[in-house]
């Protein structure tokens, strides 16, 4: 008899981190982007609402929710683990738009909401947008970023160094190569043996 075939663990856990990536998607960004607004404007604009603001502002939100599911893709591939607080990744990720701004998918969302503020001419959309990007201000001071640190150390130290939280770089961020100077989990840099 043969033993069943068992898949590798990151192949397990990238299953499992898109599973949770994508409920979490739906339960976060799907919301806050999406059925909020929605409450708020049920997505119709003013009738003879100027046409090329409505190109523009679907553009918008477009681009937001493409670097979203570039940025999601990235925590599931890379990170391997979800945004989702309670199942975080268990790498730092550094890429894609990380290697931009720190927070891409908070300013993905945004992107979205004033997307929608744009399209739709809807200015209650703009206080949304306001009281939601608050809220995440707060919560990244707050939890997220102390959080990263205590997680990651000496690596989330050298990226927040190099990469801006809001404002994007012009040019990506590249890590340092030697990646056995600073494992994800170090506090301080392990020394060289021998």
């Amino acid at each position: 008899m043969s033993e069943p075939s068992r898949a590798p663990a990151n192949q397990v856990g990238r299953r499992a981190a898109a599973l949770g990536s994508a409920a979490f998607f739906l339960a976060a960004p799907g919301v806050v982007a999406g059925l909020l607004p929605w409450s708020l404007t049920h997505w119709h604009a003013p009738h003879g609402y100027w046409l090329p603001a409505r190109i523009a502002g679907t553009a918008v939100l477009l681009c937001g929710l493409a670097t979203l599911l570039v940025a999601f893709g990235d925590f599931v591939v890379h990170g391997i683990g979800t945004p989702a607080p309670i199942a975080p990744t268990r790498h730092l990720v550094v890429t894609g738009p990380y290697r931009y701004v720190r927070n891409p998918m908070y300013l993905a969302v945004l992107a979205m909401i004033i997307g929608q503020v744009i399209a739709l001419g809807r200015p209650a959309l703009l206080a949304y947008a306001a009281a939601v990007g608050l809220a995440v201000g707060a919560f990244v001071l707050g939890y997220e970023e102390p959080t990263l640190r205590r997680q990651f150390g000496v690596r989330y130290d050298s990226y927040r160094r190099a990469v801006p939280r809001w404002l994007p770089r012009v040019r990506p961020w590249n890590p340092p190569q030697n990646r056995s100077a600073v494992s994800d989990n170090a506090k301080t840099p392990r020394r060289p043996t021998g």
